[in-house]
């Protein structure tokens, strides 16, 4: 029991709770704070008592009495002991207002003294404990908290379901947590008020673990660890956690192919069934939990005669569960299989494995046994291991194949033919292929202590580099070493050259320096006879000739799809066939382009190519948006977003379509949410690829959201940033529109026709007719802003119907809606609009339809153009800081919403200061003020 006053809750709770429980969480806390009851249920570990006890502390200001009571299972047999932690405390407070009957008969139940029992003060007691509660409330809201509600005595049990049915209007609430193994918790329901919402916690995604992992302080462990940890303890957060201290107090980490230690702690919740087994029923467990995928084919095939009957009293103790459609045997839990094969002893694990090698029917699967058989470097073991990664990796199981090589270049000799570290660098491949880049850096960085050969130092610096991603400004220190590696030899050369065009665009944005560079690598390439880095140089070529309207751009994609191909390359994200779908896709041959990347995305998913999946998927929702199918890209973009963080490839990348997706077709607040985290990303990264693509899908959902000033700064920042990377295509971030459209709502009229112009310069070079489209709209409101209305109305009609003809269908909404706010007084002037923002399912556009109806007739919109002022004399970042100040901006707070420096801000101040003739900020003030007057 605990009243307010005295009720303390632990708030280190609270951040393991908003991990993965946001939702349910808020689902609770609406009905507690309705005034209704909330049943928490679900199997044990999985949180329940972490999330009561926040909801408990979260209410518990606004409470008047917090009554709580925590059942235990040996205490279970105890009546009344619930009770008697419930109101032991507060019963002097109300006892006087009981009849006497009810209050002797709860006296007694309370204290022990005297023999109340339900069969002989049943009615008496059960009054009592309503009349307590009404009583509690009438001083106040009264919140009752009972944790594990399972072991509560059946007497009290009954008790609070008599009371909880009765309590009517009375502010009592109920929050009550209990472990359930299934959906059942019917019967505790009944100890519940009628409204109580139940809230079933289930378990965790894999990221939801990595996060509570990295929380708790375990932030060593790899992704492929953290995989294992959640694949063992089935989503748990508790067993999570278990498992993860284990790893961090053990000295030496499981070996590839090998379970994950199981903490004594854990084995004890399943070790009890186990004892009650006969021995050979357990020796038979445990070849299933050996095998990859047990069936009773394969267990008697690995010398278990009886296995039906010994699964049979598996079955019986709930180890195993059975499914009448599915052959394998499945584990009640993985916990339970972790456990059994953890607890056996070493030579009965290998014995186990021996068995294996030959009775499991799949070449990759007896390698693998028979690797975790042997001891010590055995050649034949390792040409088996080295034959099945290469079995997965055409699979299309890279993570497999990895795992595999491992095991391979664990048991060649240290002279053998390849050698140790040539099988872990193709195991870092691999890895790298199949997304676990941490992995595969931490392979690479251990080769690179011993080996000396040059062409294994530069292919281990390789793999350092590609696990890096986005962020290559943090191995910029490798390039000089990695040179020095390569000497003349073109070969190497050429890989080194291939990563050094990549790092000239991320971290530096230098176009025009990464074209040279992917030149010479693909020229070094082919006096090497490396194809496939001639591939992947030729295709980097392409896209930056692409991306900067380079007339070459067509001519060196033909070159990069030429016989001879390689098959990686081909359906790689960085090979010929991408750069064809993105020349395509600028190119306004949407339904060429989406062909392509569905076939991409069709083969990356065939081969297990993790991150060329997410960025296909990407990329296919990026497509789907320009046909302005909006659901359908928003579920794209949401899925490509779960496995980016997932896998932690491309987060920045995936963050900005989503953000893109959400505005559309979402919620346009988890769109500037998605937006400002993909440049955070970025900026942290030094990306300047993706942090001008980051900021344009902010500037767009700004504009959505109604924020004209604040897309106007987001998206002159990303014409900075194009301009110095050397990007003069403007269908690679179509963000000019956007800009110009945000320029006219703000006033500066002008600034929107320049950059139309010069934009329209572009497009009509590079045949950009979508572009030129959505142009012709934005130069439609400038018209309009001047006044000039009928010439406004027939360009907007003009780029309508252009960008419906090219597929656009969101554009040609838009364009749509923007005649219609031209319209005004019009009678149905909306309909088209709404039709076709309908069509897209488009909703954020669809509400700004909506209550632009819900307003009434209007006069026809016309953004008033900038008055004249002193401060039209003034540069763009001049007038900027200029505005702002009017605004009452701190430097500080300039600074930060123009993404400059504080210096700059007091440099560009001084010089406005001067070019007005005046001294301070205030005077800045003044000239607004005198700006507005009429």
């Amino acid at each position: 029991m605990t009243v307010r006053r005295d009720f303390k809750e632990s708030a280190r709770c609270r951040p393991d709770l908003v991990i993965g429980r946001e939702e349910l969480y808020s689902e609770a806390q609406e009905q507690l704070a309705r005034g209704g009851s909330v049943l928490l249920h679900g199997p044990a570990g999985i949180g329940k008592s972490t999330v009561l006890r926040a909801l408990a502390a979260e209410n518990a200001g606004a409470t008047g009495t917090v009554l709580r009571c925590s059942a235990t299972e040996s205490e279970s047999h105890l009546p009344f002991l619930a009770l008697a932690d419930l109101f032991g405390l507060v019963l002097d407070r109300v006892s006087a207002r009981l009849p006497a009957a009810q209050r002797t008969a709860l006296e007694s139940a309370l204290t022990g003294r005297g023999e109340s029992t339900l069969q002989r003060d049943g009615l008496a007691l059960r009054l009592a404990v309503l009349s307590t509660l009404r009583a509690l409330a009438a001083e106040g809201p009264v919140l009752v908290v009972a944790d594990d509600l399972q072991w509560l005595d059946s007497a009290s049990a009954e008790l609070l379901g008599f009371a909880a049915r009765r309590l009517g209007d009375s502010p009592v609430r109920m929050l009550c947590a209990v472990r359930t193994d299934g959906e059942e918790y019917d019967r505790q329901l009944r100890a519940c008020p009628p409204d109580t919402l139940a809230v079933r916690l289930g378990p965790f995604s894999r990221t939801q673990v990595s996060a509570l992992l990295d929380h708790r302080g375990y932030t060593g462990l790899s992704r492929s660890t953290t995989r294992d940890i959640h694949r063992t303890s089935g989503g748990n957060p508790l067993f999570a956690l278990e498992l993860g201290r284990a790893l961090a107090e053990s000295p030496a980490r499981p070996r590839p192919g090998e379970p994950l230690p199981v903490p004594t702690s854990l084995r004890a919740l399943v070790l009890s069934r186990l004892e009650m087994l006969s021995d050979e029923a357990r020796r038979t467990l445990l070849v299933a939990s050996a095998g990859a995928r047990p069936t009773l084919a394969l267990l008697h095939a690995a010398g278990r005669e009886n296995a039906e009957a010994e699964t049979a009293q598996a079955v019986a103790l709930g180890l195993l569960a059975t499914d009448p459609e599915e052959p394998a045997l499945r584990f009640a839990h993985p916990l339970i299989s972790a456990a059994l094969y953890a607890e056996a002893p070493a030579g009965e694990r290998r014995a186990v494995h021996t068995a294996l090698s030959t009775a499991a029917s799949d070449p990759i699967e007896r390698a693998r046994h028979l690797a975790l058989a042997a001891t010590g470097p055995d050649p034949e073991v390792a040409a088996r291991l080295a034959g099945a990664a290469a079995l997965a990796r055409d699979r299309g199981a890279p993570s497999v194949a990895a795992s595999l090589g491992l095991l391979a270049a664990r048991h060649t000799p240290a002279d053998g033919e390849p050698g140790p570290d040539a099988r872990r660098l193709r195991a870092a491949e691999d890895a790298i292929t199949a997304g676990e880049a941490d992995l595969a850096r931490d392979i690479a960085r251990e080769v690179l202590t011993r080996a000396t050969a040059p062409a294994e130092r530069v292919r281990a610096w390789m793999v350092v580099i590609e696990a890096a991603g986005q962020a290559l400004g943090e191995v910029d220190a490798v390039f000089p070493q990695v040179l020095a590696d390569a000497g003349d030899d073109p070969r190497l050369l050429a890989l080194v050259h291939y990563q050094l065009a990549w790092r000239e665009v991320v971290v530096d944005g230098d176009f025009a320096k990464s074209r040279q560079e992917a030149a010479h690598a693909a020229e070094l390439a082919a006096r090497g006879g490396d194809r496939r880095t001639e591939l992947l140089a030729l295709a980097f070529q392409s896209s930056t000739e692409t991306l900067m309207g380079h007339p070459d751009a067509p001519a060196t994609i033909q070159r990069a799809l030429q016989e001879p191909q390689d098959p990686d390359v081909a359906c790689h994200h960085n090979g010929a066939a991408m750069a064809r779908f993105r020349w395509l896709l600028m190119s306004d041959r949407l339904p060429e382009a989406r062909t392509a990347i569905t076939a991409l995305l069709r083969e990356a998913r065939r081969r297990g190519m993790v991150e060329s999946e997410v960025h296909f998927s990407r990329l296919l929702a990026d497509t789907e948006l320009r046909f302005g199918h909006c659901g359908r890209a928003l579920d794209l973009a949401r899925e490509s977003l779960r496995m980016a963080r997932d896998s932690g490839i491309g987060e920045s990348a995936s963050a900005m379509l989503a953000s893109l997706a959400e505005a559309s077709g979402g919620d346009v607040d988890r769109a500037l949410t998605l937006a400002r985290e993909a440049a955070d990303h970025a900026e942290v990264d030094g990306d300047q690829l993706y942090l001008s693509l980051a900021l344009a899908a902010l500037g767009y959902a700004q504009s959505v959201a109604g924020d004209a000033q604040a897309a106007v700064r987001s998206l002159r920042r990303v014409r900075e940033l194009e301009h110095g990377m050397g990007i003069s295509d403007p269908a690679r971030g179509r963000w000019q529109g956007d800009l110009a459209e945000a320029l006219v709502r703000v006033g500066e009229v002008g600034e929107a026709q320049e950059l139309i112009d010069v934009t329209r310069a572009h497009a009509l070079r590079l045949n950009r007719a979508s572009v030129l489209a959505v142009l012709d709209r934005a130069e439609a409101l400038v018209r309009a802003a001047r006044g000039e209305h009928q010439a406004a109305h027939a360009q907007l009609a003009s780029a309508q119907e252009r960008l419906g003809k090219l597929g656009y269908g969101l554009e040609e909404a838009r364009s749509a809606f923007a005649l219609a706010r031209l319209r005004g007084r019009a009678p149905g002037a909306y309909d088209e609009a709404a039709r076709l923002f309908r069509r897209c399912r488009a909703l954020p556009w669809l509400r700004q339809v909506e209550r632009a109806v819900a307003a009434g007739p209007t006069e026809p919109e016309t953004v008033p153009a900038a008055a004249p002022s002193a401060l039209d004399g003034l540069a763009a970042m001049e007038r900027q800081v200029a505005a702002l100040v009017m605004e009452g901006a701190t430097n500080r707070e300039i600074a930060g919403r123009l993404f400059i420096s504080v210096k700059t801000v007091e440099a560009t101040l001084t010089r406005v200061y001067r070019k007005l003739g005046i001294r301070s900020r205030v005077d800045i003030v003044r000239l607004a003020a005198g700006r507005r007057t009429p």
